[in-house]
């Protein structure tokens, strides 16, 4: 089974959020989730300053098998944007819960963090989905 860092929370559609001391929270998908689609060749990453409603699509990741789309975990602002993934969208593979995030965003309803999924919560989940 695929990492899964226990001071994160995730969504049912494979995506971690990690809260920063700021108040900020950084957005990724899970090791799981880059398992299951492959080698990423493109990700498709919203704009700083977009408004994000959660649960809506707000990227999209290819990979060699398969695109799929990102959905926002929490309401709120993009405040950046992880560049580095537009010529290199590998870094997912390879880390996706350091250097792979995608982007950070400013919550407008603190409250969603609460409705995320804890660690143990998503490993179940997952085990239930392989077997």
């Amino acid at each position: 089974m695929s990492e899964i860092p226990h001071d994160l929370k995730y969504t049912k559609s494979h995506e971690w959020v990690r809260k920063n001391s700021d108040g900020s929270m950084t957005i990724g998908i899970s090791a799981h989730a880059q398992e299951l689609m492959g080698d990423m060749v493109y990700i498709e990453l919203p704009e700083a300053g977009a408004e994000l409603e959660a649960g809506n699509d707000c990227a999209v990741v290819e990979s060699v098998k398969a695109a799929s789309d990102v959905y926002a975990p929490v309401s709120g602002e993009v405040l950046e944007v992880n560049e580095a993934l537009n010529d290199n969208p590998e870094i997912v593979n390879k880390d996706p819960y350091g250097d792979g995030w995608m982007f950070r965003i400013q919550p407008s309803e603190e409250e969603q963090w609460e409705e995320l999924i804890d660690a143990d919560d998503y490993e179940a989940m997952i085990a239930s989905e392989e077997s």
